[in-house]
């Protein structure tokens, strides 16, 4: 594996961990003075915060490609378009839960 993914890897564990780890505290607590909106608001800021890095770190390789791919060949630029934009969608549907 490559020095990126690894970080990646690492990245990701860490943010579940504390994840996992706050949750467990706030269940052992038994705090009722919380709301459901409350916890609706902290899931939905993970699931952009998660969807924002997964997205920047696709985007990174799709977006070499894409630059390799046009300086071969640059009516390929539709294609180069397309495939910029797939990873940036991921953060459209992770900013969904915000209005749901």
């Amino acid at each position: 594996m490559n020095r990126k993914k690894v970080f990646g890897l690492r990245i990701l564990m860490a943010v579940s961990a504390i994840v996992l780890i706050a949750q467990s505290v706030l269940a052992a607590e038994g705090d009722v003075t919380t709301t459901s909106s409350q916890y609706d608001r902290v899931g939905a800021g993970i699931a952009l915060g998660l969807a924002g890095l997964g997205a920047g770190i696709s985007q990174s390789g799709v977006g070499s490609a894409a630059v390799g791919m046009l300086a071969e060949d640059p009516g390929r630029f539709g294609h180069a378009i397309i495939f910029t934009a797939l990873p940036e969608s991921i953060v459209i549907l992770g900013a969904l839960p915000l209005f749901i």
